[in-house]
């Protein structure tokens, strides 16, 4: 599905969040060892935050989650569909404005209902940097995630996305998607309106 699997790395302290423990454990693995020689600071992954319920992006979160110390996140409306698949359950349920992570890493969570019921974006500022906002499968390059076709889902999910990122977050903000390219709040800001009227 080529899903995206973010792993962010305190520069101070060396714990590590994965955000979407999407599908193979085993690179996810050799990913964290990477970073580990790439750190001049001892690593160890503290946090998984998985975006959404969807099979894709949580197939490799039981095996991940077992790693000593680990703890996991979601949105809380995901929470329980997330146990069921995958055994695990989060030991933070995320609601809109919840601030997750580690020592030298704060997401702030941002509730995008549409794709799914529970969809949660993750935030990351830092001073003189632009924002990252890690968007799972609610917003992309051209457009917003899957709502089948379902006119309510779309502006649910098209009002969070316009109220909770367009209006909070300024155009040179980093949209890293659940799948595909990076993107900016700037390239995508003047397409809204067409979204809107084409209800995907």
């Amino acid at each position: 599905m080529d899903n995206n699997v973010y792993l962010l790395t305190s520069k101070s302290s060396g714990q590590q969040i994965i955000i979407d423990a999407a599908d193979d454990p085993q690179a996810i693995q050799k990913l964290l060892g990477e970073a580990a020689l790439d750190s001049q600071t001892r690593t160890r992954l503290s946090l998984v935050v998985t975006t959404h319920r969807h099979w894709d992006h949580l197939r490799a979160l039981a095996e991940i989650a077992k790693l000593p110390g680990v703890l996991t996140a979601c949105g809380d409306e995901d929470a329980d569909s997330i146990a069921a698949q995958t055994g695990v359950k989060a030991d933070r349920r995320l609601q809109q404005g919840d601030i997750v992570g580690v020592d030298g890493i704060w997401l702030s969570a941002i509730r995008l209902t549409g794709h799914t019921p529970g969809s949660v974006a993750l935030a990351y500022a830092e001073a003189g940097q632009p924002v990252w906002v890690f968007s799972g499968d609610s917003l992309f390059p051209g457009g917003l995630g899957n709502t089948d076709h379902d006119q309510t889902r779309f502006g649910t999910l098209f009002r969070d996305v316009v109220e909770r990122v367009f209006d909070v977050y300024t155009d040179d903000t980093i949209v890293a998607p659940g799948h595909g390219s990076f993107t900016t709040l700037g390239a995508e800001r003047p397409h809204l309106a067409g979204w809107e009227a084409r209800g995907w």
